[in-house]
Protein backbone atom coordinates (compact mmCIF):
# COMPACT_ATOMS: atom_id res chain seq x y z
CA UNK A 1 0.00 0.00 0.00
CA UNK A 2 1.24 3.49 -0.84
CA UNK A 3 1.97 6.04 1.85
CA UNK A 4 -0.82 8.56 2.37
CA UNK A 5 -1.15 11.94 4.03
CA UNK A 6 -4.10 13.81 5.47
CA UNK A 7 -5.28 17.01 3.80
CA UNK A 8 -7.67 19.21 5.73
CA UNK A 9 -10.54 20.94 3.95
CA UNK A 10 -13.49 22.83 5.40
CA UNK A 11 -16.26 20.48 6.58
CA UNK A 12 -18.83 22.44 4.56
CA UNK A 13 -16.86 21.77 1.37
CA UNK A 14 -16.52 18.08 2.26
CA UNK A 15 -20.26 17.78 2.85
CA UNK A 16 -21.04 19.59 -0.41
CA UNK A 17 -18.78 17.17 -2.27
CA UNK A 18 -20.49 14.23 -0.55
CA UNK A 19 -23.83 15.44 -1.89
CA UNK A 20 -22.40 16.08 -5.36
CA UNK A 21 -21.05 12.55 -5.81
CA UNK A 22 -24.22 10.71 -4.78
CA UNK A 23 -25.16 8.35 -7.61
CA UNK A 24 -22.02 9.08 -9.64
CA UNK A 25 -20.16 5.84 -9.04
CA UNK A 26 -17.51 7.32 -6.74
CA UNK A 27 -17.36 5.17 -3.62
CA UNK A 28 -16.27 8.02 -1.35
CA UNK A 29 -15.59 11.71 -1.20
CA UNK A 30 -11.88 10.94 -0.86
CA UNK A 31 -11.96 8.91 -4.07
CA UNK A 32 -13.58 11.86 -5.87
CA UNK A 33 -11.06 14.36 -4.49
CA UNK A 34 -8.15 12.12 -5.56
CA UNK A 35 -9.71 11.85 -9.04
CA UNK A 36 -10.02 15.63 -9.34
CA UNK A 37 -6.47 16.23 -8.12
CA UNK A 38 -5.01 13.61 -10.45
CA UNK A 39 -6.91 15.17 -13.35
CA UNK A 40 -5.54 18.58 -12.44
CA UNK A 41 -1.99 17.29 -12.04
CA UNK A 42 -2.12 15.46 -15.38
CA UNK A 43 -2.11 18.82 -17.16
CA UNK A 44 1.54 19.23 -16.18
CA UNK A 45 2.23 22.63 -14.69
CA UNK A 46 0.46 25.81 -13.76
CA UNK A 47 1.07 28.40 -16.45
CA UNK A 48 0.92 32.16 -16.18
CA UNK A 49 -2.58 32.19 -17.61
CA UNK A 50 -3.67 29.82 -14.81
CA UNK A 51 -2.66 32.28 -12.12
CA UNK A 52 -5.12 34.61 -10.45
CA UNK A 53 -4.94 38.35 -10.99
CA UNK A 54 -4.54 40.62 -7.98
CA UNK A 55 -8.17 41.68 -8.41
CA UNK A 56 -9.33 38.04 -8.39
CA UNK A 57 -7.30 37.38 -5.23
CA UNK A 58 -8.95 40.37 -3.51
CA UNK A 59 -12.43 39.19 -4.51
CA UNK A 60 -11.73 35.71 -3.17
CA UNK A 61 -10.33 37.10 0.09
CA UNK A 62 -13.44 39.24 0.56
CA UNK A 63 -15.72 36.25 -0.07
CA UNK A 64 -13.77 34.10 2.39
CA UNK A 65 -13.92 36.90 4.96
CA UNK A 66 -17.72 37.16 4.57
CA UNK A 67 -18.00 33.38 4.98
CA UNK A 68 -15.96 33.55 8.19
CA UNK A 69 -12.84 31.75 6.97
CA UNK A 70 -10.58 34.82 7.31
Amino acid sequence: MKDKVTIKIPRELYETLQNMIEGTGFSSTTEFIVFVMRTLVSTGTITGEDRLTENEVQIIKERLKRLGYL
